[in-house]
């Protein structure tokens, strides 16, 4: 069976150490099988299962994951700005998963698509007819040398992790003075705007404080601009402006030093050489490389990045005619967000229905994403875009104007998508997100 894209795995980066031992075993200790198979059951995962139920009651759907916890991972940049807590953003996953679909609790070896089938840690082989991959991705703290070790204490956070977020805020109320710092890394990453997020509403709060004007707040982006949707920019540089914030575009995280308080960026300068740059801090807010999972880059469903290979339109692999994929774990050019997740789950609902002979018409995705920037607590900048960066409003202007901070849009984020995640989007209710047929 073919399991490898790569001639050495380990050199590009892939942890393999445990799979080496699987796939010498006996391939067949059990087998079973399911109409379609899901593999991931963060928010693409189950809204995705969810939808097929929808449309087909008594559909055999098997979900695969072997986490025991859901996060409602939006709302932890609220948590960093102690407007959530942080209990309020995880649930077990027997609560969220539909009650109808068979849960594997466990963990994916390998992908044998030619087959039909894919295999489990323990040699155990699952056989589909369709297979969904959703399996997120992959936040890789230890691409930045010494972040793991100082992750959580030193000044250091990050609120891309749950037991992180908190410590976010604990850091942004204590802090009177110094130098906070804010990191993100190249794309792709999970929510593009978060690592702004943050250091929005840290400035807001020591603004409200008092402490702004002692605290050298600095960005530090190893892209070349605020915000990849134009649109968008001259609403954040007001409030970049208002802060005093200093952007430092071109830089990457290399390096940290917990104890030490200093940062190592890496940039490249004229001629093509890096430059190395140290830094000291007080507290920093970092955002680790992110990268597709090493089981999905390694397999046959990847591309040469290791990301799972679909079509931008239909999410249908581009080899594999019944396998389909969605959410952060795609080669799709759309931004990493629940908000697409909750656009394309009835996509590939209705395109796994129909490639079983359930439905008719072929459903598309337009590369909807959404980023409600928190430029401060209260208000927000709601962007929204399609593929190729196209402003695409939900609403009229007249009600929430997206290039502008909006009181409502705050509203919107604290009070009403925490409930449409949870009671909407992963029940299968798919309020704005009916799929669109191709003419």
């Amino acid at each position: 069976m073919e399991i490898r894209k790569h001639t050495n795995p380990q050199a590009a980066g892939h942890d393999l150490t445990g799979l080496a031992g699987r796939i010498a075993s006996p391939l067949v200790v059990s087998q079973e099988r399911h109409d379609v198979v899901i593999v991931g059951a963060g928010a693409a995962g189950i809204a995705t299962a969810s939808s097929l139920l929808a449309r087909a009651p008594g559909l055999d759907i098997a979900v695969i994951d072997p986490a025991d916890t859901h996060y409602y991972q939006p709302g932890w940049t609220m948590v960093g700005a102690g407007v959530f807590r942080p209990e309020t953003t995880a649930r077990t996953m027997d609560d969220v998963l539909p009650a109808r679909v068979h849960r594997i609790k466990g963990a994916v070896a390998a992908f044998e698509p030619e087959n039909n089938a894919l295999v489990l840690e323990g040699c155990r082989v699952v056989r589909y007819s369709q297979l969904i991959v959703c399996a997120g991705l992959k936040l890789n703290w230890n691409a930045v040398e010494g972040l793991a070790q100082t992750l959580g204490r030193n000044g250091v956070t990050s609120n891309y992790r749950y037991d992180l977020a908190p410590y976010t805020w604990r850091l942004v109320q204590g802090l009177k003075g110094g130098r906070a710092l804010f990191t993100q890394p190249p794309m792709p990453i999970k929510c593009a705007g978060a690592p702004q997020k943050a250091m929005y509403l840290s400035s807001d709060h020591w603004q409200r404080t008092g402490r702004l004007g002692g605290i050298d707040v600095e960005f530090y982006n190893a892209g070349a601009v605020l915000f990849g949707v134009a649109d968008y920019v001259p609403a954040l540089m007001k409030y970049v402006e208002s802060y005093g914030i200093k952007l430092n575009f071109g830089f990457n995280l290399s390096a940290i030093d917990g104890e030490a308080k200093r940062a190592t960026f890496t940039r490249t300068v004229a001629g093509g050489a890096p430059e190395r740059v140290e830094t000291e801090f007080d507290m920093i807010h970092v955002v680790p490389p992110q990268t597709a999972p090493d089981f999905i880059a390694v397999s046959p469903l990847a591309d040469a990045a290791g990301w799972v290979d679909v079509d931008q339109s239909t999410l249908r692999h581009k080899r594999f005619d019944n396998v389909y994929g969605l959410g952060d774990v795609t080669n799709t050019p759309n931004a990493k967000t629940a908000a697409a997740a909750r656009k394309q789950a009835p996509v590939v609902a209705h395109n796994v229905l129909a490639a079983l002979g359930a439905m008719s018409g072929v459903a598309t995705y337009d590369g909807y994403g959404s980023c409600p920037l928190t430029v401060e607590r209260g208000k927000i900048v709601l962007a929204e875009f399609l593929y190729g960066g196209k402003v695409a409003p939900t609403f009229p202007g007249w009600l929430i104007d997206g290039k502008h901070p909006s009181r409502l849009a705050w509203l919107l984020k604290e009070r009403i998508l925490p409930p449409l995640y949870w009671r909407g989007m992963l029940k299968g209710k798919e309020w704005l997100a009916h799929p669109r047929l191709a003419e």
